[in-house]
């Protein structure tokens, strides 16, 4: 699988998108778990793409081009997600990327694995403004409101999401998820999350253990 995985990352890396289509279809025909192809693979390139683009070595064009490629195999690997669904909704997931912040495809890849983990899951898109996120979760009587961040002056909004839903007496009605890459787990609690996803493998567990969780705004 290892050989798979890394040609899954290079393809993506190279913004090749028949190659990146063609790797999903291999995997799922070696009966791979489209998990791990997903978190090992598509977003392990998308990884490095980003290391790129931040060393000045990668512009948008090949981020685009990555990314294409990496949605484009994404969609090979819904349905193969969706079949290993244990049926009915996992709970019921706002997810969006903090306003400010123009960035989604950490939050996307989160988005695709929620969804096969059985979640119900309504994607606000990027640059949100933390009152429609309030807003949509009371709307579709969401269990979890998940934030996303890439940029760390977009952080700053994050401390809101509980501010505002104490303000408005509602706090204890939602549990909070941020995640991103400044985020770190400290600061994650201390701006009022009640859980963090490094990655989307552990947003998807941290998910699961939030909506069995009877304690809101506590560290596990």
């Amino acid at each position: 699988m290892k050989d798979l995985l890394d040609r899954i990352v290079n393809a993506t890396v190279k913004g090749d998108e028949t190659r990146a289509i063609a790797l999903a279809h291999e995997a799922m025909a070696k009966d791979f778990d489209p998990f791990k192809v997903i978190q090992q693979g598509y977003a392990r390139g998308m990884e490095i793409v980003g290391d790129l683009f931040a060393r000045l070595e990668y512009f948008l064009p090949e981020v685009m081009l990555a990314a294409d490629a990496m949605t484009a195999a994404l969609e090979v690997l819904k349905p193969h997600l969706q079949d290993r669904e244990n049926g009915g909704s996992s709970g019921t997931i706002v997810i969006a990327t903090i306003q400010g912040d123009l960035h989604d495809l950490g939050k996307n890849i989160v988005k695709v694995m929620l969804e096969a983990a059985g979640f119900t899951v309504y994607d606000m898109g990027a640059d949100v403004a933390v009152s429609a996120l309030i807003a949509k979760a009371q709307e579709v009587e969401a269990d979890i409101i998940a934030a996303s961040a890439i940029l760390t002056t977009t952080m700053a909004h994050m401390p809101d999401i509980a501010k505002i839903l104490a303000e408005l007496g509602i706090r204890d009605h939602f549990r909070i998820m941020l995640g991103g890459a400044p985020v770190i787990r400290e600061w994650a609690f201390q701006a009022g999350a009640d859980g963090y996803g490094e990655d989307a493998a552990e947003a998807v567990e941290t998910a699961r253990q939030l909506m069995v969780s009877t304690s809101i705004g506590a560290q596990p």
